[in-house]
């Protein structure tokens, strides 16, 4: 019986690059601030604020997946998903309405 050849695995192969959003309006990084605001970076460096109190201490925010994020310890716990801000319960922002805004004015009111 002749001897059995090894095959060499190519560890190369094996190894995925990090996600990199392509699109400009992906939120690339997040900071929580005082009174309802986040501090967000794209992924074309553009940066800005979003201001959310009015949103929130609005009477329509009642019984929504948002109403939550009227507690400030609920608030901070924003983070990225998918290029977006989110929250632990599913509320999340709409980041190309944020860019937009956030490039033409360096701020983003929500309002419902």
């Amino acid at each position: 019986m002749p001897a059995t050849e090894m095959s060499q695995v190519d560890p190369a192969a094996g190894v995925v690059p990090a996600p990199r959003p392509a699109a400009p309006w992906r939120v690339a990084s997040l900071q929580p601030l005082e009174d309802m605001r986040l501090r967000v970076t794209f992924g074309d460096g553009t940066t800005g604020e979003v201001r959310m109190k009015g949103f929130l201490e609005s009477p329509a925010v009642a019984g929504t997946v948002f109403e939550p994020l009227r507690q400030a310890e609920f608030f901070r716990q924003a983070r990225i998903e998918l290029g977006a801000v989110a929250w632990p319960n599913g509320a999340d922002l709409a980041p190309d309405a944020m860019y937009d805004a956030i490039r033409a004015r360096g701020v983003w009111v929500v309002d419902g």
